[in-house]
């Protein structure tokens, strides 16, 4: 059921959509600290987008760390003036499917202005632990620790798809504030492993120097096909063929993995003026395209694998139109 915030304004209350920025500031709420891959994604397309967008305004990153589902109420509910922006965790669709009650918000109702990266997943573990293979988790009697955040975070719903379509097993220990206080846990030895995507791996410290040391190895990855960083890291395509995995498990496995497609998207709220929307979206891709944005990104190990507002919203619509036996076999995978 979608949800429509009460007190928005029309599209016919846009005005000038070719001076409406000129000396303005524009929030992008980041529900994450400074340096985390998403601060560091929202801030290298903000120093780029600026230029990009008519009248050139500012963009000042607001870090607000929180549940990801107040970061998508607090957007699905402001102001749809363009003046207000958010980036957010791409598997919300998973809590507006499964959650009890209303999640607060409808995930095809966002306005998606694009995202700068989709990036698949992996899964690390500490090089000290007893497990070397996917196998080796299968086959253990004992299940590895894994730190996740709340259940939309890739932490949490990735090890439990593994599970589902694997056979291997797992203890997640959920609850932690933030991915860095994952790390943490795991530097100290209270946990093993973590799934994050792949992109966020190679974009920052601890995990280049991590993977160099032997601190950490990667088990697998989620993409069809090998990243060209881990070619001999095995894909979850490849483990499913390999443990015969059941046509229903894949199915439940491209509904996972469809936040992956999602990237670390920007989005303003339902009803935003059409004319406001397409300036910010075709500011953002341009931004992208920027052999400036580009070199920055390159020099500072950030992929950039674009996605426009339009593709983003036909996703959105995709996703959370599911069919009841899907609905149930994903609350069943989360836990509901």
């Amino acid at each position: 059921m979608a949800l429509l915030p009460s007190g928005r304004a029309s599209a016919g209350d846009a005005g000038s959509a070719g001076s409406f920025y000129a000396g303005k500031s524009v929030a992008l709420h980041v529900g994450f600290r400074p340096g985390a891959a998403y601060d560091l994604y929202a801030r290298l397309a903000a120093r780029h987008w600026v230029r990009h967008i008519q009248g050139s305004p500012a963009i000042v990153i607001e870090n607000i760390v929180e549940p990801a589902t107040k970061t998508a109420q607090r957007i699905y509910r402001a102001q749809p003036d363009g003046m207000t922006l958010s980036a957010l965790i791409p598997a919300l669709y998973l809590q507006q499917l499964t959650g009890k009650g209303e999640a607060g918000f409808d995930l095809a109702g966002f306005t998606w202005i694009g995202t700068p990266t989709k990036s698949h997943y992996l899964l690390y573990m500490r090089g000290d632990a007893p497990y070397k293979t996917m196998r080796d988790i299968k086959e253990s009697s004992a299940a590895p620790l894994c730190g996740a955040g709340e259940v939309t975070t890739t932490g949490y719903y990735l090890p439990r798809l593994f599970e589902e379509t694997l056979g291997t097993k797992f203890k997640i220990v959920a609850g932690y504030r933030e991915g860095p206080d994952v790390d943490k846990a795991v530097e100290r030895g209270e946990l093993q492993c973590r799934a994050l995507t792949i992109d966020g791996f190679f974009s920052h410290e601890p995990y280049p120097t991590w993977l160099k040391s032997g601190f950490v190895r990667v088990l697998m990855q989620t993409g069809t096909r090998r990243d060209a960083r881990l070619p001999n890291v095995p894909t979850l395509h490849e483990l499913m063929d390999e443990y015969k995995t059941s046509e229903a498990n894949r199915s439940l496995a491209r509904l996972v993995l469809a936040s992956s497609e999602f990237g670390r998207p920007v989005v303003a709220p339902p009803g935003l003026p059409a004319d406001r929307a397409r300036i910010l979206r075709d500011a953002y891709a341009k931004a992208l395209a920027d052999p400036a944005l580009i070199a920055e990104a390159k020099a500072a190990h950030l992929e950039v694998n674009p996605g426009s507002g339009p593709e983003l919203e036909a996703l959105a619509k995709e996703v959370v139109a599911q069919p009841r036996d899907v609905v149930e076999r994903m609350k069943k995978l989360l836990g509901k």
